[in-house]
Protein backbone atom coordinates (compact mmCIF):
# COMPACT_ATOMS: atom_id res chain seq x y z
CA UNK A 1 0.00 0.00 0.00
CA UNK A 2 1.36 3.14 -0.45
CA UNK A 3 1.27 5.83 2.04
CA UNK A 4 0.62 9.51 1.85
CA UNK A 5 4.35 10.73 2.33
CA UNK A 6 5.47 8.64 -0.85
CA UNK A 7 2.64 10.31 -3.24
CA UNK A 8 3.12 14.09 -4.86
CA UNK A 9 0.46 16.15 -4.29
CA UNK A 10 -1.67 15.33 -7.10
CA UNK A 11 -1.25 11.93 -6.71
CA UNK A 12 -2.88 12.50 -3.01
CA UNK A 13 -5.32 15.07 -4.27
CA UNK A 14 -6.52 12.42 -6.63
CA UNK A 15 -6.50 9.25 -3.99
CA UNK A 16 -8.19 11.42 -1.47
CA UNK A 17 -10.63 11.97 -3.49
CA UNK A 18 -11.02 8.10 -4.73
CA UNK A 19 -11.58 7.50 -1.32
CA UNK A 20 -14.19 10.20 -0.52
CA UNK A 21 -16.43 9.35 -3.77
CA UNK A 22 -16.74 5.70 -2.38
CA UNK A 23 -18.84 7.15 -0.26
CA UNK A 24 -20.12 9.82 -1.53
CA UNK A 25 -24.07 8.51 -1.92
CA UNK A 26 -25.51 11.92 -2.55
CA UNK A 27 -23.43 13.14 -5.56
CA UNK A 28 -23.40 9.52 -6.96
CA UNK A 29 -27.12 9.59 -6.40
CA UNK A 30 -27.80 12.82 -8.41
CA UNK A 31 -25.71 12.03 -10.90
CA UNK A 32 -22.52 14.22 -10.17
CA UNK A 33 -19.45 13.41 -12.04
CA UNK A 34 -15.94 14.58 -10.41
CA UNK A 35 -14.32 16.22 -13.49
CA UNK A 36 -10.87 17.05 -12.09
CA UNK A 37 -9.17 16.88 -8.77
CA UNK A 38 -5.87 18.67 -7.74
CA UNK A 39 -4.30 20.33 -4.35
CA UNK A 40 -7.05 22.76 -3.46
CA UNK A 41 -9.45 22.64 -6.56
CA UNK A 42 -11.94 20.32 -7.59
CA UNK A 43 -14.43 21.00 -11.01
CA UNK A 44 -17.68 18.83 -10.87
CA UNK A 45 -20.41 18.54 -13.11
CA UNK A 46 -24.67 17.66 -13.17
CA UNK A 47 -27.15 17.97 -15.75
CA UNK A 48 -30.83 19.51 -14.54
CA UNK A 49 -33.34 16.81 -14.34
CA UNK A 50 -37.13 17.35 -14.02
CA UNK A 51 -36.98 16.32 -10.68
CA UNK A 52 -34.73 19.39 -9.72
CA UNK A 53 -37.11 21.59 -10.77
CA UNK A 54 -38.95 24.24 -8.82
CA UNK A 55 -42.40 25.50 -9.19
CA UNK A 56 -41.17 27.78 -11.39
CA UNK A 57 -39.69 25.58 -13.86
CA UNK A 58 -36.34 26.56 -12.99
CA UNK A 59 -33.92 24.69 -11.26
CA UNK A 60 -34.19 24.34 -7.71
CA UNK A 61 -31.13 26.61 -5.58
CA UNK A 62 -30.88 23.98 -3.31
CA UNK A 63 -29.49 21.29 -6.16
CA UNK A 64 -27.05 24.02 -7.15
CA UNK A 65 -26.11 24.70 -3.61
CA UNK A 66 -25.28 20.94 -3.61
CA UNK A 67 -23.34 21.17 -6.55
CA UNK A 68 -21.56 23.68 -5.37
CA UNK A 69 -20.68 22.07 -2.13
CA UNK A 70 -19.93 18.83 -3.32
CA UNK A 71 -16.91 20.47 -5.64
CA UNK A 72 -15.97 22.78 -2.40
CA UNK A 73 -15.66 18.97 -0.10
CA UNK A 74 -13.30 17.51 -3.14
CA UNK A 75 -11.33 20.52 -2.88
CA UNK A 76 -10.63 21.09 0.49
CA UNK A 77 -10.21 17.18 1.56
CA UNK A 78 -7.31 17.24 -1.49
CA UNK A 79 -4.76 17.99 0.87
CA UNK A 80 -5.32 14.63 2.36
CA UNK A 81 -6.99 15.73 5.52
CA UNK A 82 -10.33 15.54 6.55
CA UNK A 83 -12.07 18.68 6.52
CA UNK A 84 -15.58 19.67 7.05
CA UNK A 85 -17.85 23.08 6.15
CA UNK A 86 -17.69 25.54 8.63
CA UNK A 87 -19.89 28.19 6.89
CA UNK A 88 -21.14 28.47 2.94
CA UNK A 89 -23.31 31.08 1.54
CA UNK A 90 -24.11 31.25 -2.60
CA UNK A 91 -25.25 34.29 -5.17
CA UNK A 92 -27.50 33.33 -7.55
CA UNK A 93 -27.15 35.28 -11.12
CA UNK A 94 -28.94 33.23 -13.61
CA UNK A 95 -31.66 30.84 -14.10
CA UNK A 96 -31.22 27.07 -14.45
CA UNK A 97 -33.33 25.37 -17.03
CA UNK A 98 -34.19 21.68 -17.44
CA UNK A 99 -31.60 19.87 -19.34
CA UNK A 100 -28.54 22.96 -18.56
CA UNK A 101 -25.32 21.11 -17.97
CA UNK A 102 -23.57 22.76 -14.38
CA UNK A 103 -20.31 22.65 -13.73
CA UNK A 104 -18.98 23.70 -10.72
CA UNK A 105 -15.47 24.82 -10.39
CA UNK A 106 -13.66 25.10 -6.72
CA UNK A 107 -10.47 26.99 -5.74
CA UNK A 108 -8.73 27.50 -2.86
CA UNK A 109 -8.35 30.58 -1.89
CA UNK A 110 -6.38 30.08 1.47
CA UNK A 111 -5.73 27.19 3.70
CA UNK A 112 -3.99 28.34 7.37
CA UNK A 113 -3.60 26.22 10.26
CA UNK A 114 -7.09 24.10 10.27
CA UNK A 115 -9.13 26.71 7.71
CA UNK A 116 -9.42 27.15 4.81
CA UNK A 117 -11.40 29.98 2.41
CA UNK A 118 -12.92 28.20 -1.23
CA UNK A 119 -14.65 29.72 -4.01
CA UNK A 120 -17.06 27.81 -6.57
CA UNK A 121 -18.20 29.32 -9.38
CA UNK A 122 -20.71 27.61 -11.26
CA UNK A 123 -21.46 27.59 -14.81
CA UNK A 124 -23.82 26.06 -17.42
CA UNK A 125 -23.04 24.32 -20.57
CA UNK A 126 -22.41 27.97 -22.42
CA UNK A 127 -20.24 29.24 -19.55
CA UNK A 128 -22.92 31.75 -18.40
CA UNK A 129 -21.90 32.18 -14.30
CA UNK A 130 -25.15 30.37 -12.77
CA UNK A 131 -23.85 31.09 -9.09
CA UNK A 132 -20.91 32.35 -6.61
CA UNK A 133 -20.47 30.13 -3.48
CA UNK A 134 -17.89 30.77 -1.07
CA UNK A 135 -17.14 27.74 1.80
CA UNK A 136 -14.98 27.96 4.96
CA UNK A 137 -13.77 24.56 5.87
CA UNK A 138 -11.94 23.41 9.29
CA UNK A 139 -9.73 20.41 9.18
CA UNK A 140 -10.64 17.99 11.49
CA UNK A 141 -8.78 14.98 12.58
CA UNK A 142 -7.98 12.07 10.00
CA UNK A 143 -7.03 11.21 6.99
CA UNK A 144 -8.21 9.46 3.82
CA UNK A 145 -4.88 8.01 2.43
CA UNK A 146 -2.90 6.28 5.56
CA UNK A 147 0.59 7.91 6.59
Amino acid sequence: MTRAADMTPQALAEASAAAIWADDRAAQHLGMRLDRVAPGEAVMSMTVTEAMLNGLGNGHGGYIFTLADSAFAFACNSHNAVTVAQQASINFTAPVRLGDRLTATAREQSRTGRSGVYDVDVTNQDGRIIAHFRGLARTIAGSHVPE
